[in-house]
């Protein structure tokens, strides 16, 4: 059903194609969109659906799109039950949501948005305390698991931005190296949102974003926001970066345990099992 000029019209189909014509039932003053479906058991081979799943997913959605209110209803059982979602900070929500459990380094999330002709870029993030890394990334409210073009950007942007930041201020040493991208991520939590009107993925699942402007675009904007805010708000950037320092030191420490290791290791392994070599006086004459 499709509400819209002030009348609501109505389609069924089957297999893809019209079982006949396009037909006005009402009149409406609202306008959107209602589809109704029964899967069919010939084409799906599960046909029972798992309320987890489409609730993550809605869930999901709606925090890809501001103020989008979705409302599940499960009527299967003999009371049913229904969920609402709807979140008027967006993917600033959808961070606060996965870092719920989590200790924050830093109050506020960081986020920021650019559109341009080739598309649109929602990115917000913030550090926790932890030491694994949340780095999502969607094109087109679709979630990118092997990354892409955007995701690309955003970390060679967040790696270079956060090390000239730590140069700039004296935190990172003329003698020491740059911060590893591994380093700079631990604990970061960030949702990198983009939308295209052609859209490019690399296999048949859509999980690889392969659109190369978006590498630039996405690049360009995580590093002018970026560096501006961590010039406006010195103390949660120095714990961002003193953060990351700790992650590349506890690293090389790690490093160097396993290269010890290793190497006390090959020592004692060089020694052959076995009896001791006498030796013996010869006299040899000419």
């Amino acid at each position: 059903q499709v509400k819209r000029d002030g009348k609501i019209w109505t389609q069924t189909y089957e297999y893809g194609k019209p079982t006949g014509p396009l037909e006005p039932i009402g009149r409406s003053k609202a306008t959107g969109t209602k589809v109704t479906f029964w899967p069919d058991d010939s084409i799906f081979e599960e046909m029972e659906f798992s309320w987890d799943v489409l609730a993550s997913r809605m869930r999901e959605t709606a925090f890809l799109n501001k103020n989008l209110k979705i409302t599940l209803c499960d009527e299967r059982e003999l009371e049913p039950r229904s969920m609402e979602f709807r979140y008027a900070g967006g993917i600033i929500d959808f961070v606060k949501y996965l870092n719920e459990k989590k200790e924050s380094i830093h109050s506020k999330v960081v986020s920021f948005e650019a559109e341009t002709q080739d598309g649109a870029i929602e990115v917000a993030l913030q550090w926790n305390s932890g030491y694994s890394e949340a780095v999502l990334a969607f094109a087109n409210n679709i979630n990118t698991h092997e990354g892409g073009t955007h995701l690309e950007g955003f970390k060679n942007a967040l790696t270079r931005t956060i090390n000239d930041y730590a140069r700039r201020q004296n935190i990172l040493k003329e003698k020491d190296g740059n911060l590893s991208g591994e380093d700079i991520r631990e604990g970061l939590t960030a949702v990198i949102s983009v939308k295209l009107k052609d859209p490019q993925f690399e296999g048949q699942t859509k999980t690889k974003l392969g659109n190369t402007e978006m590498r630039s675009f996405v690049q360009a904007t995580v590093t002018q926001h970026l560096a501006e805010y961590l010039e406006e708000h010195p103390k949660p950037a120095r714990l961002i970066v003193t953060k990351a320092s700790q992650a590349a030191k506890a690293r090389a420490a790690a490093r160097k345990a396993r290269e010890l290791t290793r190497g006390k290791g090959l020592l004692e392994s060089s020694t052959l099992p076995g009896k001791p070599i006498r030796m013996t006086r010869r006299t040899t004459f000419c």
